[in-house]
């Protein structure tokens, strides 16, 4: 008969895998089994689908990658022959009842039991019934040393089936859940209050272990936790950081409780959204393989905080910054801008366009003759810097970083082929009045992780001056748009919170004005599907969240 333990200490591997190396990601697994092991740990908690790498998509579908999922699997369960740590890690099962999102539990050298998830997220950034199967039934807890683990997986805590309060009434002493939970603005606060729910109604403790790291648009900011069966926070692992922390579980004659474990803080609102965008960049370009990064230095703020961020995220070595001026190109853009690269130390060049956008002009003139000059000749510039950056990039493999923010991306106020040329792009999903916050933010803080220097990194002037895209005469973004505070607050009604017409004009915004941004924002829907993908940071960005038809007549007209 196996002897109960009265204490438990459950360490939570809270990494950054990378979706498709399994390889790399079973290494990073054994690593930290190791320093669990060294931290006298009895089992190890990893996050939803770490071996494959979350989310995994359509490679799910690939029988070969299915394989060697699992053989990692089994080669790790292989490993706890060792009488260290058992383990609780992800990974995708193929069985006869289906392709599931599985959870592989394993001590003494051998699998001990296999758990798939039962509710699969079809919803904003998830389509997990594309490419998986709901597990057939609630299965009950495992029984590890004398201890029963529930172990849900991530969506089965979030929706009401009540597959908690199942698991408690099967016997589960404690509740193990490991997530794949991307980042959203205060969405720490959600999953506390997530769990708590479900505290409330299973009677249990519940360890949450959310994966850290940047996937493509979603960002994954760790910070683990656990609620007490008491419905207070028990312990709280570091936001957008990699750990491997060991949590101290008693046996109470209430039931288990957490007697010691990490009490880490978090990060407010700014620096949040700023070490996100950082860590999206990072992820993206390390984990393609990318040697450095390029992007136009205009002058304005877009592409100052994006050059502030990719230095923060890769180091000052590794990024170029090239100013391209045209004959609208003011002195203090261009003094903004060198002042800029200097303050962040980054590679600095400067690339005229006269000659090709003249070039361009002249081989048109006689298909332009007796037409007025506008916006047909200032996307002429944006496209000529934007293939100059591109050559850039395929003379010195740099990943040219684009730099346009929500506001603009949401009204189309950006230009194909030009502007919106590159591969990545942190700030676009933050509206513009947020850039500016994150500015303002980042020249008073060194975010911790930042290969960046203190000090002011954005000039002041390029935050006090007026936005403009200098693509003619005197130029400013208010020419056309109105004022960023009253566009951005329209956009995140239609955008984030798909409010009507009558509702955004009852909060004090002019009808004209209303039903005009909507009308851009429909419109621009064919630009957005072509931009880079960016990092998330709002409730609904731009791509998996928010999928609009191009081709669409519906205006709300009340």
């Amino acid at each position: 008969m196996t002897k109960k333990l009265d204490i438990l200490r459950i360490a939570i591997a809270q990494l950054n895998p990378t979706v498709g190396d399994v390889a790399g990601n079973l290494a990073k697994a054994r690593e930290a089994r190791a320093d669990a092991a060294r931290q006298g740990a009895d089992l190890v908690l990893y996050t939803e689908l770490f071996l494959a790498g979350y989310p995994p998509e359509d490679l799910v579908l690939k029988p070969a990658f299915l394989k060697a999922c699992e053989k990692a699997a089994q080669d790790f369960a292989a490993d706890t022959a060792d009488g260290g740590p058992g383990v609780i890690i992800g990974t995708p099962l193929k069985r006869k009842s289906g392709t599931h999102n599985s959870i592989v539990f394993a001590d003494g050298g051998k699998i001990i039991a296999e758990r798939y998830k039962l509710d699969l997220p079809n919803y904003g950034e998830f389509d997990e019934k594309r490419v998986f199967q709901a597990g057939p039934e609630i299965q009950g807890p495992v029984n590890f040393r004398g201890v029963r683990l529930g172990i849900p997986i991530c969506e089965d805590i979030w929706g009401e089936v009540g597959i908690c309060e199942t698991l408690a009434e099967s016997g589960a002493e404690i509740l193990l859940v490991p997530n794949g939970s991307p980042y959203y603005r205060a969405k720490i606060d959600v999953r506390h209050q997530v769990v708590i729910r479900q505290v409330i109604e299973c009677g249990l403790p519940i360890i949450y272990a959310n994966q850290l790291g940047g996937q493509d648009e979603l960002i994954f900011d760790g910070a683990s936790f656990a609620i007490g069966a008491d419905k207070t926070l028990a312990f709280q692992m570091s936001q957008f950081e990699d750990a491997v922390d060991v949590t101290t579980w008693k046996r109470t004659d209430d039931g288990w409780a957490c007697a010691e474990g990490p009490m880490s803080k978090i990060p407010e609102r700014e620096e949040a959204d700023y070490r996100a965008c950082m860590l999206g960049l990072r992820d993206y370009v390390n984990k393609n393989g990318f040697k450095n990064v390029v992007l136009g230095l205009s002058g304005g703020i877009d592409s100052a905080i994006c050059a502030a961020l990719a230095v923060d995220a890769l180091g000052e070595e590794r990024l170029r910054a090239v100013m391209m001026p045209y004959r609208y190109t003011s002195k203090d853009s261009l003094k903004d801008a060198e002042d800029c690269a200097r303050a962040l130390g980054c590679r600095y060049d400067i690339v005229p366009i006269f000659e090709p956008v003249e070039g361009f002009l002249h081989a048109l003139t006689q298909l332009f003759e007796g037409t007025k000059e506008g916006i047909t000749e200032e996307n002429l510039q944006s496209r000529a810097r934007g293939s100059i950056l591109m050559a850039i990039s395929n003379k010195f493999g740099s990943m040219v970083v684009t730099t346009g923010n929500k506001s603009e991306m949401s009204v189309g106020y950006a230009t194909l082929y030009g502007d919106m040329n590159g591969g990545f792009n942190p700030i676009k999903d933050l509206y513009k009045m947020q850039v500016y916050a994150l500015s303002r933010w980042r020249n008073s803080h060194v975010p911790p992780g930042a290969l960046g220097p203190s000090g002011e990194v954005i000039p002041k002037n390029i935050i006090d001056k007026a936005p403009s895209a200098e693509l003619r005469e005197n130029q400013t973004d208010q020419d056309s748009l109105p004022p960023y505070p009253v566009l951005d607050d329209i956009l995140e009604c239609l955008v984030e919170n798909e409010m009507g017409v009558d509702d955004i004009v009852a909060r004090g915004h002019d009808r004209v004005t209303v039903t005009r941004i909507e009308h851009l924002l429909y419109i621009a829907e064919y630009k957005r599907r072509q931009a880079a993908p960016g990092v998330k940071i709002t409730r609904k960005n731009f791509g998996r969240d928010r999928r609009y038809p191009i081709t669409n007549r519906f205006r709300d007209r009340g």
